[in-house]
């Protein structure tokens, strides 16, 4: 199969148990190209886990899941050293983040210093502890889930945590054809279970490295850049997008030509993506920045902004 086959083999075979959202799908899939990590946030019960889970079994990978609670340490996360009686010494028992996917479901319901633990691992694909350092499988992807901030129980993700992933995007209620297919599914299967692994690990390495090498010229990289420096002097502003946010846009304008089967950006890809990649990482000035209810108000701001900056011919 050619690479734009694996892609549309990908997507077709998550859409047998994800309905009616092709949209989030090619997102995520957009994600897992880009060497990213993604973050949904819903309301209970639109599919969220689903599609994390579908996406796992699509892939011949490893994938652990981690429901996340008030009381979860890092050390649940990141593993423990544990004495080994018969060695004589202690022995590094690793955590469910050694995996090629992981699910972090509901991440905001666990303490700011248990989401902490996974910065590392988001950013560097590996973990620190006991003065070694150990790297995590690859591919490696970070797929967490959330519900709004004002659902009770619920911790804000820092800003540090929330730079950290790819996108934030929001699923919304399926349609009525969609949502009448779900009805139809046999109670005792969970949907993902119908859903067969139809990439290996191998060939998503070999996708990211053809993703890398997308060409992005340097006409390109100055709109996306001009788009960032307004984020930083907007006055509605009070946090703009980080350089970690202007590579996080530049990979994914990567990703999305190469999904278009492309080898080259066009200054759309950088302006579609913009409002998708960038509202995450600011913080408005008045409240509480860019969270719960006000993610709207990041995202129209970071909108507007790209609508502000001349396309380049």
């Amino acid at each position: 199969m050619n690479p734009s086959q694996k892609i549309q083999l990908l997507q077709t075979n998550i859409e047998r148990v994800v309905k009616g959202k092709s949209q989030a799908i090619e997102r995520t899939i957009l994600c897992l190209l880009a060497r990213g990590h993604l973050l949904i946030e819903d309301v209970p019960g639109v599919g969220k886990t689903t599609l994390a889970h579908a996406l796992a079994r699509s892939l011949d990978c490893s994938f652990r899941r981690i429901q996340f609670t008030s009381d979860l340490l890092p050390s649940d996360i990141l593993g423990i050293s544990v004495f080994n009686r018969q060695k004589q010494g202690f022995e590094f028992m690793p955590g469910p983040i050694f995996a090629n996917v992981v699910l972090a479901d509901e991440i905001n319901r666990t303490t700011p210093k248990t989401q902490s633990s996974l910065l590392e691992a988001m950013n560097e694909a590996q973990v620190s502890m006991d003065n070694e350092t150990r790297p995590l499988p690859q591919p490696f992807m970070v797929i967490a889930t959330q519900n709004p901030a004002e659902h009770h129980g619920t911790f804000p993700l820092p800003e540090s945590q929330l730079d950290r992933f790819l996108m934030r995007i929001g699923i919304g209620y399926p349609d009525a054809v969609a949502e009448k297919q779900v009805l139809d599914r046999p109670a005792a299967l969970h949907p993902a279970h119908e859903v067969d692994a139809v990439l290996t690990g191998d060939d998503v390495l070999e996708l990211q490295n053809m993703v890398d090498k997308v060409r992005l010229d340097d006409v390109l990289q100055d709109y996306l850049l001009a788009i960032v420096t307004q984020t930083r002097r907007s006055e509605l502003l009070a946090l703009g997008v980080s350089t970690r946010g202007a590579v996080a846009l530049s990979r994914a304008a990567k990703a999305l030509a190469f999904v278009r089967n492309r080898s080259y950006c066009l200054p759309d890809d950088v302006k579609e993506l913009a409002p998708i990649i960038l509202p995450h990482r600011v913080m408005l000035k008045a409240g509480l920045g860019a969270r719960g209810p006000r993610f709207d108000e990041a995202r129209q701001v970071v909108s507007d902004i790209v609508e502000s900056i001349p396309v380049p011919l």
